[in-house]
């Protein structure tokens, strides 16, 4: 069973998901990195300073003058800024793994693109139907004249 299982493990596609998740798992990071402290301040910024992550509506009844306090008081929020970032979050990512696709399609596109096919450089004789060069006025084959 030990086997089996080193077998699978092993597998070209199985070790490619692999690295695919520890990339992806860093890349993530990077796009929420970009999204909260490079792209979110200025949006803040221009509405007024919001910080989206705290915003949030409270369903507890009571007041709390975060969402910190109301986390650690345990109160029912929903995270509305949370999930704003969170979306703004994906769109990045979507676009920068459609780029990145779209880019190796065209790369793949290319490289199996088939060599154009250069001009021809034989033809064959009318008369015994042997190939010959292209400018030949007699068949080499036959003695035929060619026009």
């Amino acid at each position: 069973m030990f086997k089996d299982f080193r077998k699978f493990i092993m597998r070209g596609n199985v070790v490619d998901m692999a690295v695919g998740v520890i990339i992806g798992n860093a890349f993530g990071k990077i796009v929420a990195s970009l999204v909260n402290d490079v792209i979110m301040p200025p949006i803040g910024k221009l509405t007024g300073g919001v910080d989206f992550s705290s915003l949030y509506i409270n369903l507890s009844g009571a007041s709390y003058a975060s969402l910190a306090e109301a986390q650690k008081a345990g109160a029912a929020t929903i995270n509305y800024g949370v999930f704003l970032n969170t979306i703004i979050n994906f769109l990045i990512v979507a676009g920068a793994i459609f780029i990145m696709i779209s880019q190796i399609n065209k790369v793949k596109a290319k490289l199996d693109k088939p060599a154009q096919a250069s001009a021809p450089t034989t033809k064959d004789c009318p008369f015994c139907l042997s190939v010959i060069p292209l400018k030949a006025v007699k068949c080499a084959h036959c003695g035929s004249d060619l026009k």
